[in-house]
């Protein structure tokens, strides 16, 4: 991680290009303190997050380090890979927690590839820009796990069901749908970010004025851009992902599926996807959607201290994340062996286990929030 000064700004660079600058604890442990200092700060102003190279803003969360932590049975002399899995979300969502609280202005700026993790970090910022590079998704039904870093909060609050579909089908978006989608608050082009920054430096305001004087700063530099590929589509969607079950959202996708392609391609989608964290994902984005930020984030923790096995019980609960995480990332075979295989075997009391709450000692808390 890489940090610039200039004026009242601080810019914070991920620094990982070669892994698409995904998310590890480390850096997480570097950014959560700066971020509590800086908000007690006076003459920091503004804070603005950017990936290094060409190619992402974040790719996700380093969950590969987690898999082989797993494998290994531990995570380093003395340190379990319970440990571990705890310490990883805990110390991730508290920076998102503290991200989407923050008092003063944060500024995300998505130029690459924008998943899990990198999103967690991002989208809870009150400016997210988009550029002409930017690429989005939370692909985590694929991996055994679910859209988390406050997955259940953003995405249960975009319109219509634009966030579950985006949830369950880990579909990929550009600059165009994410503006259209709500995701996305600009679009600038790659190549004035850097005047965009420095017009950033030059800006005067008292404190109360700072978000509105960097909205106006964010307007001087965004372009118009084309018709969202979304817009087609977005009658299907509001249909089809409406319903209160999974098996439901496929079969009215199934109705489609002969007409239209792209209904089509999210059945093969959704058919490759864990069973298990359909399910557990639909029940999140439905609570979601009534909880504030922290509660939403405390239930996620819970979520994925239960696919991690980091449960009372747990037998109750699904074995999907290492599975995915082995097949996508590790062997890259594209084929895994979903436990239970379908969605008629995962019964409520599955899903339910999820989202049990953790010993006290064990459950998400915010120590900046107190």
């Amino acid at each position: 991680m890489l940090v610039t000064q200039s004026g009242g700004v601080r810019t914070v660079t991920l620094n990982r290009p070669k892994a698409l600058n995904a998310l590890n604890l480390s850096m997480v442990q570097q950014m959560y303190p700066l971020y509590r200092r800086w908000a007690e700060t006076d003459t920091v102003k503004i804070v603005v997050q950017e990936g290094s190279g060409e190619k992402a803003f974040c790719a996700g969360g380093d969950v590969a380090s987690l898999y082989h932590a797993h494998k290994a049975g531990d995570s380093g002399p003395g340190v379990s890979k319970d440990a571990l899995t705890a310490s990883f979300f805990r110390e991730e969502y508290q920076l998102d927690h503290l991200i989407a609280t923050y008092p003063k202005p944060i500024i995300s700026i998505l130029d690459g590839i924008t998943m899990g993790g990198g999103v967690g970090l991002s989208v809870h910022a009150p400016f997210r820009v988009a550029t002409e590079k930017t690429m989005f998704a939370m692909p985590e039904t694929a991996l055994g796990l679910f859209p988390d870093v406050g997955g259940g909060h953003f995405l249960s609050r975009l319109p219509g069901e634009l966030g579950m579909y985006l949830a369950l089908s880990g579909a990929r978006l550009k600059a165009a749908d994410l503006l259209y989608s709500r995701i996305a608050t600009h679009y600038i082009p790659s190549a004035r970010i850097a005047d965009l920054k420095d017009r950033l430096v030059s800006l005067e305001a008292p404190p109360e004025r700072m978000h509105e004087s960097v909205s106006y700063a964010l307007d001087e530099f965004t372009d118009p851009i084309v018709e969202a590929p979304l817009m087609e589509h977005r009658k299907m969607i509001d249909e089809c992902f409406a319903g209160n079950t999974v098996e439901g959202m496929l079969e009215a996708l199934h109705k489609h599926a002969g007409e239209s392609e792209f209904a089509a391609k999210l059945v093969t989608t959704l058919g490759k996807c864990s069973p298990t964290s359909m399910k557990i994902t639909l029940k999140q984005l439905r609570e979601g959607a009534k909880l504030e930020i922290g509660e939403v984030l405390q239930m996620e923790y819970r979520m994925a201290q239960a696919c991690c096995g980091n449960h009372p019980d747990p037998s109750e609960v699904g074995k999907d994340f290492y599975e995915g995480v082995r097949s996508i990332l590790i062997d890259k075979d594209h084929a895994p062996q979903w436990s239970p295989a379908s969605l008629g075997e995962v019964t409520e009391a599955v899903v339910d286990a999820h989202f049990q709450q953790l010993p006290s000692d064990r459950e998400l808390t915010f120590p900046h929030a107190k």
